[in-house]
């Protein structure tokens, strides 16, 4: 039978406070007419959880494989409900005061979003490196990345729809879950609402399962890894950009800041910041691809005219045509070289041509082998 909202609660030896949780959800539909069911996904607890939530007539689902996600995961599969509210079993959300999350639902949103901050975070609720550094600065790079407007990116009290949550596609299994999900909802357009949320002390004797520094750079590691343009595509134009820039007031001569003198020296580290540079960007090319061919990132206009400007014909036209620039250059050193008798370069001139024609060539059979590469992994297309 379809309900209206299903409450599930990931559970690892909750025993201390499940049944207080339980209570809270069955009060709130009994109290507010609410057609609900609580959904308990157990991730191998063996301090009793399963039979204390099913002595309250709450549904056990047992999650084999291990991880928040995971267990998640498996809970809001297995719900009957349209809507979907999820929260920790430790007693630090309040089960009782979901309206605001169900209203938000009703209204056509496809995510709700606690916002702790906003709420309120009641004393010993949250460490101090949680509150200040880690959640500010995570949703700080969740909000820059993603350009979502979700200020607590790791609120564990959230709402979504269950059509929604396919749209979302979600693969991960640890605590990075909950990043990846505002993350797929922001990538996908989905609609996402926001309201405060107050945040309770753990009602547990034992230490939380959250690992700070572990779970802390899962988090960081998916949003980068997420985030093409920011892992691969700025960085790798600011080092473009310096490169060529150094690089060009080179070429002309030595340049003198005060008493420092940069020469044919610099001008070598200069290409190899263009170099690398380039190879930054090849990799954002790849990695677009890649993530969405195989449907980690959804499709977007810019993508298919991406192939439109960027062919195997014209990547190997361009590499050609750097390879032969480089080329040309080479010849023209060795000339120079010939005129001294193959003797030993002290003139600067020649270190001027040899090392841009080392770097053309290089960023020539960059480009073909790109191309080639590119071409093969947008075979689909």
């Amino acid at each position: 039978m379809t309900k209206e909202l299903s409450v599930v609660m990931p559970c690892l030896n909750e025993a201390e406070t499940l049944a207080v949780c339980i209570k809270k959800a069955q009060h709130f539909f009994e109290r507010e007419k609410i057609n609900g069911e609580v959904i308990i996904a157990d991730n191998g607890s063996t301090d009793g959880s399963q039979k204390i939530a099913e002595d309250l007539n709450a549904t056990v689902v047992n999650v084999p494989q291990k991880g928040y996600g995971s267990a998640l995961r498996g809970g809001i599969e297995a719900a009957n409900g349209k809507y979907v509210i999820m929260g920790d079993a430790d007693d630090s959300y309040d089960f009782n005061n979901l309206m605001p999350y169900l209203l938000k639902l009703r209204e056509g949103f496809d995510l709700v979003m606690g916002n702790r901050f906003k709420g309120g975070i009641k004393k010993g609720a949250m460490p101090f490196l949680h509150k200040y550094l880690g959640n500010p600065v995570l949703s700080f790079i969740g909000r820059l990345f993603f350009k979502s407007k979700i200020g607590d990116f790791h609120c564990g009290l959230r709402g979504f729809s269950k059509e929604a949550y396919a749209k979302m596609e979600l693969k991960t299994t640890g605590m990075e879950f909950a990043s990846e999900m505002i993350v797929k909802a922001s990538l996908k357009n989905l609609k996402i609402a926001e309201v405060p949320t107050i945040l309770s002390p753990d009602g547990r004797s034992r230490p939380p399962h959250l690992n700070t520094w572990r779970d802390g750079w899962r988090h960081l590691r998916f949003l980068v890894l997420y985030s093409p343009s920011w892992l691969f595509l700025i960085p790798g134009l600011l080092l473009m950009i310096f490169g060529i820039i150094t690089s060009a007031f080179l070429l002309n001569g030595p340049v003198s800041i005060g008493t420092v003198n940069f020469d044919v020296h610099t001008l070598l580290f200069s290409s190899g910041f263009v170099l690398i540079g380039f190879q930054f960007i090849l990799f954002y090319g790849l990695t677009k691809v890649f993530t969405v061919e195989n449907e980690l990132l959804p499709k977007s206009k810019k993508y298919d005219r991406l192939f439109k400007f960027i062919n195997l014909e014209k990547g190997l036209i361009v590499g050609l045509a750097l390879v032969i620039a480089g080329i040309v250059l080479s010849f023209t050193a060795y000339s120079n070289w010939q005129a001294i008798r193959f003797g030993n370069i002290e003139n600067m001139s020649v270190f001027r041509m040899v090392i841009p024609a080392v770097t053309l060539i290089l960023l020539g059979v960059q480009v073909i082998l790109f191309s080639l590469f590119f071409s093969i992994l947008g075979l689909k297309k």
